[in-house]
């Protein structure tokens, strides 16, 4: 095995996903992308957030699920600040999981589902 690379499928909004996670991220690209299918949905897209690498595409089928909260990206950050914006801006039009707050395993966390549905975890070290 060469690596494990984390794979997101949406349904007809990958491009979009896509835009936002590399508009709120620092040292974050698109490398590949790859249309086809309906209305130039995505056939497959590589992208990265601070050097961790992601592809996804668009389902061309239409399924009885999405993300789940047991699937989450797991985000260091640096600042307290940086951790107040990620968490603002991923909420937006989301659901928090878990509210900004100190629980013991961390100076501040907090669990959001964004707007496409995937799940972040924003943690600030002690």
């Amino acid at each position: 095995m060469s690596k494990a690379t984390p794979f997101l499928m949406f349904q007809g909004n990958a491009e979009e996903a896509i835009n936002f996670y590399i508009s709120i991220f620092e040292d974050s690209e698109i490398t590949s992308l790859n249309r086809g299918g309906p209305e130039g949905s995505i056939m497959q897209a590589t992208f990265s957030i601070k050097g961790q690498e992601f592809k996804c595409n668009d389902s061309s089928i239409k399924h009885n699920f999405t993300f789940t909260p047991s699937f989450s990206i797991f985000i260091t950050c640096d600042s307290e600040n940086e951790l107040d914006e990620l968490y603002e801006k991923l909420s937006e039009g989301g659901a928090v999981l878990m509210t900004l707050g100190e629980y013991g395993f961390s100076k501040k966390f907090g669990w959001i589902n964004d707007k496409f549905g995937v799940s972040w975890q924003l943690n600030l070290p002690f």
